[in-house]
């Protein structure tokens, strides 16, 4: 079963301030990565870095390794009808076109269930189920 992950949950994996989170983003991420149902976006990727190297002060090279390992993972990249795609759905559910961008690499991806906080845990896209692993009735 496919897994997609955003950004928020990768981040998890080296935040500090929040051993459960981590504990938690590290397990999912150990499990998908040793299933090979893995995947990421572009767009996450470079959210990732970004995260990584502004909020968290991680050193570049240190952020560039961590991002360039999740690229060993299934990697759906952005291009024009994946933007387009999201901007139908920005504006069919109301959501932000970041979160839309997710939802539409996830879905060309194939995933069955995408990881993040930042979405309601339950909520339902085509094939595609938001899952909040961090609410204790999702673990």
């Amino acid at each position: 079963m496919s897994v997609f992950f955003d950004t928020n949950v990768l981040v998890y994996c080296t935040d500090t301030t929040a051993p459960e989170k981590q504990a938690i983003a590290r397990a999912l991420v150990s499990q998908a990565s040793a299933s090979g149902d893995a995947l990421v976006s572009t767009q996450v990727l470079i959210e990732l870095f970004n995260v990584l190297t502004r909020k968290q002060q991680m050193p570049r090279a240190h952020a560039k390794t961590l991002v360039m390992a999740y690229m060993h993972w299934a990697v759906v990249p952005s291009d024009v009808a994946l933007v387009t795609t999201a901007i139908e759905k920005s504006i069919q559910h109301q959501l932000s076109i970041w979160d839309a961008m997710v939802i539409e690499a996830a879905l060309r991806g194939g995933a069955q269930t995408l990881y993040t906080e930042d979405l309601t845990h339950g909520q339902r896209f085509e094939s595609l189920n938001v899952v909040n692993p961090f609410l204790s009735s999702s673990v």
